[in-house]
């Protein structure tokens, strides 16, 4: 089968014929893949960012957004068959630790990350198991949903959490309106009758996050901070959902706060700087957010299937992947990139 692999740091990816995955395992699948986003993190992965972390040995195939149909399934699999459409939830993971027991799976003491650690989705067949694996409603297809297996289910993840302590009352303010920010917006109008500010650089980013849910737009010029202070009454909002994380989002983030806000940091880039007294004088949270569990997928599927996410992606042949990465790099992508064998 066809497969994009890392062949090595700092080098671009390459096309590779490699052997078809096999069922070797019970509680094995084998999925036909219909779409695998391309992702910023894969940027960094070829940027060697991961190397340490990961230990993956090269050559292997990338991709970690997975969709598509289940092409095979080992003599204990139950919950899907042959045929079924599926999204992949980014981990592979053993149900049996702690972690898995409590349904925190993302923090699976054994888990392995297809796409980061062993071979992902650029291909035409990727192997997961059994408890990745999450039935898509008929309506939806594998090609405009599968960016929502990672990037997605970190949006959702983050605004779900935040969503739980937000009322009426109160002001989400969401940073950046990009590829992940866009789903959190939906996901905080379906979840919260919170008001939604959006802070964007890019104007049109903030017309699209109008459109799907946001009730203010404040434009990144300089003057962000004062113009939410502004919005809120001089007090800040009592959550911020960042999915910017670097080039300064998080000290204007930490600025928009109101005392007892919480701060919830979804991108990545830079340090958070913040005096330790003013942490405790004003009993602001700072939150990190790391993909999502399983049952976070489900729910995300269970919005998709009734409207109230839709996914803006930008299509690619799989043999178009290296068009993809450049445009992703050269911020070409409006949404999410999704390659298509």
């Amino acid at each position: 089968m066809r497969a994009v692999q890392v062949v090595g740091y700092h080098e671009a990816l390459k096309m590779a014929e490699v052997p078809m995955p096999g069922i070797t395992g019970p509680f094995d699948v084998v999925v036909r893949v219909g779409g695998a986003g391309v992702c910023r993190t894969d940027l960094h992965i070829l940027e060697a960012q991961w190397a340490e972390k990961s230990q993956v040995q090269l050559p292997y195939t990338i991709g970690h957004e997975n969709a598509g149909w289940v092409h095979a399934v080992g003599s204990a699999v139950t919950n899907v068959g042959v045929g079924d459409k599926v999204i992949l939830h980014p981990l592979i993971t053993c149900g049996l630790c702690r972690a898995c027991r409590s349904g925190d799976d993302v923090h699976c003491e054994t888990s392995q990350f297809p796409g980061l650690d062993t071979n992902g989705g650029y291909a035409e067949y990727i192997l997961t198991s059994a408890r990745s694996v999450v039935r898509i409603d008929d309506s939806l297809e594998p090609s405009d949903v599968a960016a929502l297996a990672d990037a997605g289910l970190t949006a959702y993840h983050a605004a779900a959490k935040a969503a739980r302590r937000l009322t009426p009352r109160d002001t989400c303010v969401v940073i950046g309106a990009g590829g992940l920010g866009h789903i959190g917006i939906q996901v905080l109008r379906a979840l919260t009758p919170a008001r939604i500010v959006v802070v964007d650089r890019n104007a049109d980013a903030l017309d699209l996050a109008r459109g799907i849910g946001a009730h203010e737009g404040v434009l990144a010029d300089g003057s962000q901070v004062e113009k939410v202070l502004a919005l809120t009454g001089g007090n800040g909002a009592e959550a911020v959902v960042d999915f910017v994380g670097e080039g300064g989002a998080t000290t204007q983030g930490l600025a928009m706060l109101r005392r007892a806000g919480d701060y919830y940091v979804v991108g990545y880039g830079e340090n958070i700087d913040v005096p330790t007294i003013d942490v405790i004088s004003t009993e602001i949270n700072i939150i990190g957010n790391l993909v999502g569990s399983y049952n976070d997928l489900q729910d995300l599927m269970a919005l998709a299937a009734r409207g109230a996410v839709t996914l803006h992606t930008q299509k690619y042949a799989l043999n178009d992947f290296q068009q993809a990465i450049d445009d992703l790099e050269g911020g070409r992508v409006r949404g999410r990139a999704v390659l298509v064998p």
